[in-house]
């Protein structure tokens, strides 16, 4: 009798270990999604000026749009919600590899488990007819959140460290890219060659465009919080429609853009050959 309780409860761990890796292998499916959308409304912004949305907004109402929007965004939701749920279990039990129990590891886990958790509640609202939840521009949302914070008791040093905190991640995403320390978190023995190429164009690509956008997040805040003024913090949309604004013009908002494509590409390519 205490056999078979042993082994059904080892079948049920397995089974619960492989439910959350499915569960995270669709997160970085929808990932992949969503910053194929984004890239693309970036795109279309560059070549003419849209005032489309080039953020998560802008991303879902054009999957709202196609004949299976309503079920493509269920499927989005659900696979964000699998990736919060497998940051869960590495907050919890710890990250695959060497060193994933260090408590740092853990705490860093534990935050990318809010955020997709957040990001998988803003996309069901949206998918249930919410259109205001999942939708809202994200430039309107950074300049309110702001505004609350900046009218604490110490408001601007809590605007200042969050968005130092921004572009850090910034220079950490990105700096991480360049050196292809992603290589680390993918079964790199099984893949063929062509296939690290990918990898290695999409990581990097993707990866330099995701961080520049999270600077451009994170300088915005950093101006918001000196001159204390909410209107000077951007979303995604407008950080990204900031590049052209820059001596490089709309080449540099361009090549953002082609970047968040290929990050999205990337995130296919973690759904595959990731480590989970």
């Amino acid at each position: 009798m205490t056999t078979a309780r042993v082994h059904t409860a080892g079948t049920a761990k397995a089974f619960r270990g492989e439910a959350v890796r499915a569960g995270a292998r669709a997160g970085f499916a929808a990932r992949g999604v969503l910053y194929l959308l984004v890239g693309a409304l970036a795109v279309r912004v560059g070549l003419t000026g849209t005032g489309e949305q080039a953020d998560r907004g802008g991303a879902l109402a054009r999957v709202a749009t196609t004949p299976l929007g309503t079920v493509l965004l269920w499927a989005l939701g659900i696979g964000l919600a699998g990736m919060a749920v497998w940051r869960l279990s590495e907050a919890v039990f710890g990250a695959s590899g060497p060193k994933g129990d260090r408590p740092h590891k853990r705490a860093l886990s534990a935050g990318r488990c809010v955020f997709y958790a957040a990001s998988a509640f803003l996309v069901l609202s949206f998918a249930v007819g919410e259109r205001g939840s999942g939708a809202g521009s994200t430039d309107r949302q950074s300049r309110d959140v702001t505004a609350r914070l900046l009218e604490l008791p110490g408001g601007r040093w809590w605007v200042g460290a969050v968005a130092a905190g921004v572009l850090a991640a910034g220079v950490w995403i990105a700096g991480r890219a360049v050196l292809r320390k992603y290589r680390d978190r993918l079964e790199w023995g099984r893949m063929a060659t062509y296939q690290r190429r990918l990898m290695d164009v999409t990581g990097v690509a993707g990866g330099v465009g995701r961080g520049l956008v999270f600077g451009a997040l994170g300088f915005s805040g950093l101006k918001a919080a000196v001159a204390y003024d909410p209107k000077q913090a951007k979303g995604m949309d407008d950080a990204i429609r900031s590049f052209a604004g820059t001596p490089a013009g709309p080449w540099l908002l361009l090549a953002v853009a082609a970047g968040l494509v290929l990050f999205g590409v990337f995130s296919f390519g973690q759904a595959k050959w990731r480590k989970v």
